[in-house]
């Protein structure tokens, strides 16, 4: 009896672990057709503080010139002299299903010479998509959530940038991008992260719930399911039961390092080979030797800080060494991170970890990606 509640114990830790680990449908995957556009607009910032453009951006001058003629005055260009204006590009993303007169965020951004866009107001925008039909207008005060102090005792300090703008709700939806899944045949799902386990998987997870083979799996990102005859003229209720499906995603083992601020990131796969490494005063040996002292039983366990204190001061015991020579010793198999654990013990910086890192990839010794940025 206490093998079977020994066994059935580890059973339930497992299906935990997994429930732990599995993933919403919605979070790892996007719907086919279901997708952002983005817009953009030329338009003009006025009510400046003499921060604007100088005469040397023509692109202002001859915009200024444009909105004036549009609002009945006649001017010549070359007579504009004005430092309260500033040219700036306007962006924005239309959302899925997003509807008339809904609004939208812009942001502001200058082309010109202008020191700051604070104060200022943009005055009416078309926002365009690629096919140079104007979907959104925009309008209003803009907001740089900054400002640059000024005066006898100003030190010239500023926070945010003075040169990009915000209008929250600025702009109003004049035109829809029609997005209809009613009587559609199939629906497709393609994945954030490729994976060849992970969209089988998905649609084994889809099959399992609809019955039948509904869903199959196109490639590695791709997941095609047929609407089942129930679902006709409900096809959301169908895509709403199906982003809420639980997946247990899986992916390649993989160690990213950031050389410019020394963070690494690593997964829980990634194992280390046999293997002697020499780094500056430290030395790493990853090996099978029977006179491995006592912690080769940790392989695979999570090594805490007492685990590393004994198997270093055991190894220097043995070698007649004190612990200022930096050995670490360990048995093939451990974890990227149980080795992470045993440097630090020793007094490893985060640019030791990093070239040692890329020795041991360079070595073959690290079953893992591994990815500099």
């Amino acid at each position: 009896m206490k093998i079977i509640h020994t066994a059935l114990l580890i059973v339930t830790l497992l299906v935990i672990g997994s429930e732990a680990q599995a993933t919403r449908v919605k979070d790892l995957a996007a719907v086919k057709g279901v997708r952002g556009n983005q817009l953009v607009g030329y338009g003009l910032v006025v009510g400046l503080n003499g921060t604007g453009d100088g005469n040397k951006s023509a692109f202002t001058t001859q915009g200024l010139t444009n909105m004036l003629k549009s609002v009945g005055m006649s001017v010549n260009g070359n007579d504009l002299k004005v430092k309260n204006v500033a040219g700036v590009l306007v962006t924005a993303t239309l959302p899925p299903f997003i509807k008339a007169g809904q609004p939208l965020d812009v942001t502001l951004s200058s082309l010109g010479d202008a020191s700051s866009l604070q104060g200022g107001t943009l005055v009416a925008t078309q926002l365009k998509g690629l096919d140079e039909e104007t979907y959104a207008i925009a309008q209003g005060p803009v907001s740089i959530g900054g400002f640059k102090a000024s005066g006898a005792v100003a030190d010239g300090s500023q926070d945010n940038h003075l040169t990009v703008a915000r209008i929250p709700a600025g702009a109003t939806v004049e035109k829809e991008v029609p997005v209809s899944f009613a009587g559609k045949n199939e629906i497709t799902l393609s994945l954030n992260s490729p994976d060849f386990t992970t969209v089988s998987r998905l649609s084994q997870a889809i099959n399992t719930f609809l019955g039948g083979n509904a869903a199959r799996a196109k490639d590695g990102a791709t997941v095609v399911v047929s609407v089942p005859n129930r679902y006709r003229q409900q096809e959301i209720a169908l895509l709403a039961e199906l982003e809420n499906l639980e997946v247990s995603p899986d992916a390649i083992s993989k160690v990213v390092i950031d050389e410019r601020t020394g963070t690494i990131v690593m997964g829980e796969n990634v194992r280390i080979s046999e293997l002697a490494l020499s780094h500056g005063p430290l030395s790493i040996q990853v090996t099978n030797d029977p006179n491995q002292p006592p912690g080769k039983d940790l392989v695979g366990k999570v090594l805490t800080d007492d685990m590393v204190r004994k198997m270093t001061d055991d190894i220097a015991a043995k070698s007649g060494k004190s612990k200022s020579n930096k050995l670490v010793k360990l048995t093939p198999g451990v974890t990227l991170g149980e080795l992470v654990r045993a440097l630090n013990s020793v007094g490893a910086a985060p640019r030791d970890l990093i070239a040692i890192f890329q020795a041991i990839k360079a070595a073959g010794a690290m079953q893992a990606e591994l990815s500099i940025i």
